[in-house]
């Protein structure tokens, strides 16, 4: 096996077969020895007789820069604490995110007038700034030197200004199409940049709070089950609210503002205790050039940035399309369609819990397969479903009650499939941080997290020109013509699919070996 210029080829599962005790000092976390039984009321009835000891083991892994690997093992108290807290980070800015994604391309063109183009032109330039704040945020992460480890003081001092800044991005602007362009693009500057200050910390410490791929992949799915619940709540919020117009938007802004600072301030409070000792990057600064060569020349990464890039464009894609292809292909009226996609959110729930289990069962891309193929079979359903008849109630008649169970079992099946996107590749990109003798996981944790939202803004940014070109205007009761049509079905059906089909070539002849199945190692 040929080695790249400063990166260990090996994955994970190779360094645990050819170098047991290297991987054991290096890689591996005991946090992980008791069986995963999450209980509220364990973690927090442990936690007072727990944080002297806690106290201690933080001040002496800040004293001598220790890894994940030389703490202690903890007990089945804290690591619930754990697992619980670390959920807990991604309820407000998952909220968030799915509000964003659903509503805000339609709160840009049916509330705030613009063109769709113009719309997709504000979320492109801001990919294209979040490309630049990411690594930055990444690289500083990294090196900061705190009595709180290197994450949570950036998640701690961003939680408030994000949330007030959540609630101006779904102001309305005055003026003409031009300045309230710039308006919402200076807005959007500030907001990912505090988004960028807490989400790229708080990601990084699932690859550093503990070694363990199973108790990785439960830390993730904790994550993503809090983030999921959220964005259901998100959309219950928003299905309540955005009938309201412009006010009501303002609303849910003020809502899930409150909501996301006061989950991340709670999240830093959890993992207060265990963040100052997990595992910190053991390189010294680098140029960005170099950064570059060091991703360029690990090729597991590269392979993980592929698979992500492709199903977020998928995801991405479809989501602001979704209400469209509701109310305009499929005749819902618009007080359905804002709650037909609840069932979406619980499916994805599910999903995260399924492809969990099945990822320590049978490996992560086993569930990767089985999870993509429910969504692209969904996707292709839903490009042939046959419209409502928008004369008669969805359950009037008969033929429109079939078609609404279709829609709604086509949904299911989508949401089953989609939540591979949030745990596979994250619970893969452990493997690939342990590849870098380095281990900088804030590095590689900003390029995941550019590369997601390069991914949002290149697939909402085409999406506008796109119906656009089609024909199609946000206009209430305008009938669109057939090209307008056929393009929101292709977005919700085949170009998704391949997008999906793509991904899975990517991740061909991953060599998982059973790596999901190990515990992790003994401290030496």
């Amino acid at each position: 096996m040929k080695r790249a210029a400063g990166i260990e080829p090996a994955s994970s599962a190779w360094k645990a077969e050819v170098l047991p005790l290297n991987y054991a000092r290096n890689s591996r976390s005991v946090l992980c020895n008791a069986p995963f039984r999450p209980s509220f009321e364990g973690a927090v009835r442990g936690t007072i007789a727990l944080w002297p000891d806690l106290q201690a083991r933080s001040k002496l892994a800040a004293t001598h820069h220790t890894s994940a690997a030389t703490i202690p093992e903890l007990g089945k108290s804290a690591r619930r604490r754990l697992v619980w807290s670390y959920g807990l980070g991604d309820i407000g800015t998952g909220m968030a995110a799915t509000q964003l994604g659903f509503y805000l391309f339609v709160f840009y063109t049916g509330v705030v007038g613009l063109p769709a183009w113009m719309a997709g032109l504000v979320l492109m330039v801001l990919k294209v700034w979040d490309g630049i704040n990411d690594p930055v945020v990444g690289w500083l992460s990294d090196h900061t030197k705190h009595p709180w480890g290197p994450r949570l003081p950036w998640m701690a001092g961003s939680a408030i200004p994000l949330g007030l800044s959540l609630v101006a991005m779904w102001w309305v602007p005055p003026g003409g199409d031009w300045q309230k362009f710039a308006l919402l693009v200076l807005i959007q500057l500030v907001a990912m940049a505090l988004y960028t200050c807490v989400n790229l910390p708080y990601s990084a410490l699932a690859s550093e709070l503990t070694g363990s791929t199973q108790l990785r992949t439960e830390l993730n799915a904790s994550r993503f089950t809090g983030s999921i619940l959220a964005g259901l709540a998100g959309l219950v919020l928003g299905a309540l609210l955005v009938g309201q117009g412009a006010p009501g938007y303002l609303r849910m802004g003020w809502v899930s503002g409150l909501l996301l600072t006061v989950f991340t301030l709670l999240c830093c409070w959890g993992l207060a205790p265990f963040a100052p000792g997990c595992q910190r990057p053991k390189g010294q600064p680098e140029p960005l050039g170099r950064q570059l060569r060091r991703l360029a020349a690990n090729p597991r990464f590269l392979r993980v940035l592929g698979l992500y890039l492709l199903l977020w464009c998928a995801l991405q894609l479809m989501q602001p399309v979704s209400l469209i292809f509701l109310a305009v292909v499929m005749h819902l009226p618009e007080s359905w369609s804002t709650w037909i996609l609840i069932p979406f959110q619980l499916s994805a729930l599910v999903g995260l819990q399924l492809w969990s289990r099945v990822s320590g069962s049978y490996g992560r891309v086993w569930a990767l397969r089985w999870g993509t193929g429910l969504w692209i079979a969904g996707c292709l359903v839903a490009m042939l479903l046959i419209p409502l008849d928008a004369n008669t109630a969805p359950l009037a008649s008969a033929s429109n009650a079939i078609g609404l169970a279709l829609l709604v079992l086509t949904i299911v099946v989508i949401g089953l499939g989609a939540s591979t996107a949030y745990l596979i590749p994250w619970a893969l990109l452990p493997d690939a941080i342990d590849a870098d003798p380095d281990q900088p996981a804030g590095l590689y944790t900003a390029w995941m997290v550019v590369t997601q939202k390069m991914g949002i803004g290149v697939a909402v940014f085409a999406l506008g020109n796109v119906l656009s070109w089609s024909g199609y205007q946000a206009s209430e009761g305008l009938i669109q013509p057939a090209s307008a049509l056929t393009t929101i079905r292709l977005c919700m059906g085949l170009i998704p699919a391949v997008l999906i089909v793509a991904g899975l070539l990517v991740m061909r002849r991953w060599p998982e070996k059973g790596l999901h199945r190990r515990p992790a190692s003994p401290p030496p």
